[in-house]
């Protein structure tokens, strides 16, 4: 279900235009699922799949310590690829209501970097 939900977000936000430069990249344990281009954005994207929106909604999910090491993930991606872009912190939650019924929510700035 994530794999194919993390299929289902490329192909959602390639056809919004958005250029997709990496998937599932890891760096010390900590992975962003999908990096890309928006105009003069790095948006990262964190993809959340659900079979069911009572069990937990997708953004329940993201909790201070997995923002904390998306972003140290992401600063890491900027400097090895020496990225001058504004970042944004995008989720795409895909909710499936039977095997191949889905719909996707795309939430722009989900949340912004804590200050440490």
């Amino acid at each position: 279900m994530g794999q194919r939900g993390e299929e289902l977000a490329v192909k959602y936000l390639k056809d919004k235009g958005f250029q997709i430069l990496d998937r599932n990249w890891s760096f010390q344990k900590k992975e962003l699922d999908i990096i890309a281009v928006e105009g003069e954005q790095l948006v990262v994207v964190e993809v959340k799949s659900r079979s069911t929106p009572e069990f937990e909604h997708p953004l329940d999910a993201i909790d201070l310590r997995k923002i904390r090491n998306i972003v140290h993930a992401t600063q890491a991606y900027i400097d090895l690829r020496d990225i001058d872009l504004e970042v944004r912190f995008d989720v795409v939650a895909v909710l499936w209501k039977k095997r191949e019924e889905y719909s996707i929510k795309h939430i722009r700035e989900a949340f912004i970097a804590p200050v440490d």
